[in-house]
């Protein structure tokens, strides 16, 4: 795979420009950070390598092509909304906050 240098900033962009997304972002790194991220450097909660490129495979064919900002942007879309019809399901008690997206 590139180096997310290369890929992470056309991403952290797409991002940045819709702010209804912020939220939904910024709940998505913590979900998918690696375990124990905060005890190795670099102190981000950046996803596990290995499932990186897993998601890549199965998303592109191939590990090593760059996750495309508007497909990022799609798939916290999608969080989003999933994370919304699951709290408005029957029987979700209000304001819990317990879903792991």
């Amino acid at each position: 795979m590139a180096p997310p240098r290369s890929w992470a900033r056309p991403v952290v962009l797409a991002v940045l420009v819709r702010p209804g997304l912020w939220a939904t972002g910024a709940r998505q790194l913590f979900v998918l950070a690696a375990p124990g991220w905060w005890r190795r450097r670099p102190f981000l909660p950046l996803p596990d390598p290995d499932y990186l490129h897993f998601r890549l495979v199965t998303q592109y064919g191939d590990g090593g092509h760059p996750p495309e900002p508007a497909d990022v942007v799609t798939y916290l879309r999608w969080c989003r909304a999933l994370r919304a019809d699951l709290r408005a399901e029957p029987g979700h008690p209000p304001g819990d906050d317990r879903l792991p997206f």
